[in-house]
């Protein structure tokens, strides 16, 4: 492979790689969105590191039956700057699994890990993945799903699991300022829904990995029938978006054996959330203030302490 070659799969990369234990997570998260030949490359390194960390790229290509480009594409999705990142990864990863060291809990925190160094160690995580959403969120976007919100007659979120934790959040805040917004977990219910949804409405799908069903299923009706749709998703490339006429990608980098895309993603998810929350009662501040007013003053008792 010519440096020409090499440069143009570099030129873009993150700067700071993941750390080799969260390689393992990684590839589970990511291979589904992998063509079949990076898929045997991510599970090759993942199954293998340290047999992997002794090959050049030329021997990984031939070990896996693809080409150097592609280990090169897969390094890069993994997170890696070139395949040179990743094999240090590996030769990182096998020592540790050599030398019986205690095993990872996440990337950087070990089961032994005193309780100070994990509460410091998670922040830390935590703030980086919101300044990698931060980084990412595209404001145009942002700006578009917005004015859609503003407007809407009716608002429908859809997600599960922890997403749908996430929906429930939002739905709830678009309501204290006055705008019908709905949370759906169920997925019946959700495409139910959907098929009312007209043109001047908003369906917003929350979904990490971009290609979860029951929540692509309610957007693509939601679309179908002329409803305005937004994906908030870490895979910008991932179905979901097909249905989506507003895409608000979340930080994916941020996960690890036991601390999977439920955790990560939703820090991402509720910046996202938060961002969308705040721009729209900026725009509708006129009848949001009111309306936030009269909720703050409906719930005041129930925060005063009780006379006898």
């Amino acid at each position: 492979m010519t440096n020409d070659v090499k440069e143009s799969f570099t030129s873009d990369a993150p700067a700071s790689p993941p750390a080799p234990a969260a390689l393992a997570a990684k590839v589970r998260t990511l291979a589904p969105s992998m063509t079949r030949s990076m898929q045997r490359v991510a599970e090759a390194v993942a199954g293998d590191p340290a047999g992997c960390a002794a090959l050049t790229v030329t021997g990984l290509a031939e070990l896996t039956g693809t080409s150097e480009a592609t280990v090169v594409r897969t390094a890069r999705l993994l997170g890696y700057p070139g395949y040179r990142d990743l094999r240090l990864a590996l030769a990182g990863l096998a020592a540790q699994q050599q030398s019986g060291r205690a095993p990872a809990v996440t990337a950087d925190i070990a089961v032994d890990d005193p309780i100070a160094d994990v509460v410091a160690k998670l922040a830390h995580d935590e703030q980086q993945t919101l300044a990698d959403t931060a980084a990412g969120l595209d404001t145009i976007q942002l700006g578009a799903a917005v004015a859609a919100l503003a407007t809407a007659r009716r608002v429908d979120i859809y997600g599960v699991g922890a997403s749908g934790l996430v929906a429930q959040d939002l739905a709830q805040k678009l309501l204290r300022i006055g705008l019908i917004a709905h949370a759906h977990s169920d997925p019946h219910l959700a495409v139910t829904n959907a098929v009312q949804l007209r043109s001047g409405d908003v369906a917003l799908a929350i979904t990490h990995s971009g290609s979860t069903g029951d929540v692509i299923e309610p957007l693509r009706v939601a679309f179908d029938h002329g409803a305005t749709t937004v994906a908030i998703t870490g895979r910008p490339d991932g179905p979901v978006t097909q249905y989506a006429d507003h895409v608000l990608t979340t930080s994916t980098a941020r996960e690890s054996e036991l601390r999977p895309a439920a955790m990560s993603s939703r820090t991402s998810q509720l910046l996202v959330i938060d961002c969308l929350f705040t721009c729209v009662t900026q725009r509708t501040y006129e009848t949001a203030a009111p309306a936030l007013a009269a909720s703050y003053e409906a719930l005041a008792h129930r925060h005063s302490p009780r006379t006898r």
